[in-house]
């Protein structure tokens, strides 16, 4: 599907190829302490793939320099089905949220490969 509701179009986006596919990307910023649980967490639920990197940044909790063990934060990003990102948003919230610093946000990509994720 396409950003103007047909498979394969293009409309919107002068030049884009004929080939691109709508999927979703989950992103997860996170306690790092997290990273091999959510890992685990984002394959049982159903993403063929994911990216974490390490990061640093502010906001109403305070600011995470990354500085010590304890302070660093990573980011997990994920690209798959909106499905999927649902089931592993929902799991992260109810799972981590209560006790750790976490915030996720979705966004709509466009991929070429779509079996890819």
């Amino acid at each position: 599907m396409t950003n103007d509701g047909q498979a394969g179009g293009s409309a919107g986006r002068p030049g884009a190829a004929r080939t691109q596919h709508a999927k979703t990307l989950l992103v997860i910023v996170a306690e790092a302490a997290l990273e091999k649980s959510l890992v685990r967490d984002v394959r049982d639920r159903g993403a063929q793939g994911w990216t974490v990197s390490e990061v640093r940044g502010g906001g109403r909790g305070g600011v995470r320099e990354g500085a010590w063990e304890a302070d660093r934060t990573i980011e997990m990003k994920v690209i798959c089905e909106a499905v999927v990102a649902d089931t592993i948003a929902d799991h992260v919230l109810a799972t981590y949220a209560p006790n750790f610093r976490v915030a996720l946000w979705f966004s709509e990509v466009w991929v070429r490969r779509p079996e890819r994720y």
